[in-house]
């Protein structure tokens, strides 16, 4: 089985304990995840704090608009600093999203560290060159862009009113 993986990195003008509050809170993942993919969380409770052992569960529409269900659990959490997630069932062999936190001096740093596989071998190893990898691309990209903007809009917004 080939894994890959993704890491990003964005560096946002919030405060350790905000990024947290925000990024803990399951519900806020449809906020940054590209409509275009159909996001819809299924479970209740998803605007409880994350905790080890949270089951959530989503349909997603990552292709042709069919729809798929993904199932993850948060299996690691060390408030503020991070949370990791694993999916039990869905699109992947394997996945295992890692969620880091950090402060700077201009705010935190924000890092995404994610080790997935496909499953179906060759023809997984093709579907990951041919779509998976630009998808997942494009997911980060969008939520970079769509963080950028609310954080940066929110944080200019405080600065205008203190």
């Amino acid at each position: 089985m080939k894994i890959y993986s993704l890491r990003r990195s964005q560096e946002l003008p919030i405060s350790l304990e905000e990024a947290w509050l925000f990024f803990s809170s399951p519900g806020n993942l449809k906020k940054i995840t590209p409509k275009k993919m159909g996001f819809d969380i299924l479970s209740e409770g998803s605007d409880e704090p994350m905790y080890p052992g949270m089951i959530i569960r989503y349909l997603v529409r990552p292709m042709l608009n069919l729809p798929v269900h993904w199932v993850t659990e948060i299996t690691h959490v060390n408030e503020p600093y991070y949370f990791v997630d694993e999916q039990r069932f869905g699109p992947y062999a394997f996945w295992h999203h890692q969620h880091k936190f950090k402060a700077t001096e201009k705010g935190v740093l924000m890092e995404d560290i994610v080790n997935y596989a496909l499953p179906l071998g060759v023809l997984g190893r093709f579907a990951h060159w041919a779509f998976v990898e630009k998808q997942l691309d494009d997911i980060f990209d969008h939520r970079h862009t769509t963080l950028a903007s609310y954080f940066e809009s929110s944080h200019t917004l405080k600065n205008t009113i203190s």
